[in-house]
């Protein structure tokens, strides 16, 4: 019932929100995992969700999968994916459907994860649609960022200078037992040596194949220490998170404001769609019609 009010938004949602900021526990930490299609990551958050129930800790999830462009709906598949948790009292998994919503987030994502957190899971695992090199989002709505590749999709090395490279807390190549791997895994740290220049030190490297549970050990290894240390970076982390939040909300008010915008407004959107008015003419009428803020 509450993560329907919070994934629903409006007047009901920003009570929820102010109900539970008074006598939240601390922040939980939040793992954003990102990359590509077909890296494997909904296999990996299960691996992790194993790791982190052995230490006791009460894990959620929040997987993000594709809509379809024409229903809105979404196969939500990571359920399938994770079926092992599904009787685990300990474990909860959210799927949620982007709805159009591009940076690889559903515009609710991070409402649920709110809430989630606010009722004790930590930490807060979010699994991104993967849509590629602009799946961004996530660097600022999770405090630690998982990228997960794989050595089979072509130059991903190129593709990392293009945005995921800079958004990694730690690079996970997957599926490291393909023969492809090594010379992936070779050309990738020499590319994440460039992170050198300037005095900034390369994300951790680490090799994975989470369907054997290969590497699992290591990465994990890696995610526990990050988290006993999280006092030291928390803070920063949490500002950082909710001032994405804002923005995302704002660019969601402004989004609603224009479709009804345009929906006040059939005929003239017609004239655009039959070539009669530009579209430059047919933006400065709506604005216009905005006033003067």
């Amino acid at each position: 019932m509450l993560l329907r009010i919070a994934e629903q938004g409006g007047a009901e949602a920003d009570q929820l929100e102010r109900e539970l900021r008074h006598g939240a526990p601390p922040p939980a930490h939040r793992i954003g995992i990102t990359g590509v299609p077909g890296a494997g990551k909904s296999t990996l958050v299960s691996q992790l969700v194993t790791a982190f129930r052995q230490r006791g800790a009460r894990v959620a999830v929040v997987a993000v999968d594709p809509s379809s462009p024409f229903t809105g709906g979404a196969l939500l598949g990571d359920r399938v994916r994770m079926q092992q948790h599904a009787e685990d009292p300990g474990v909860f998994i959210r799927s949620m459907a982007t709805r159009g919503k591009l940076g690889g987030l559903a515009q609710a994502s991070n409402a649920v994860a709110d809430t989630l957190a606010a009722l004790g899971f930590d930490p807060v695992i979010i699994e991104t649609v993967g849509v590629g090199q602009d799946e961004l989002d996530i660097a600022a709505a999770a405090h630690t960022t998982l990228v997960v590749l794989v050595p089979t999709l072509g130059d991903e090395v190129q593709g990392l200078k293009a945005g995921l490279m800079e958004i990694g807390d730690a690079m996970v190549v997957n599926k490291a037992d393909l023969p492809s791997s090594a010379a992936f895994v070779r050309d990738l740290r020499a590319t994440l040596a460039l992170r050198r220049v300037g005095g900034q030190e390369p994300p951790p490297l680490l090799a994975t194949t989470a369907t054997t549970g290969e590497g699992i050990g290591e990465l994990c290894a890696w995610l526990f220490d990050r988290d006993r240390g999280r006092e030291g970076w928390m803070a920063a982390g949490e500002a950082r998170r909710r001032r994405w939040a804002l923005e995302s909300e704002l660019a969601g008010a402004i989004r609603r404001r224009v479709e009804a915008l345009l929906a006040g407004q059939p005929e003239l959107c017609a004239q655009v769609e039959r070539g009669e008015v530009g579209s430059y003419e047919a933006t400065e009428r709506l604005v216009g019609r905005t006033g003067p803020d």
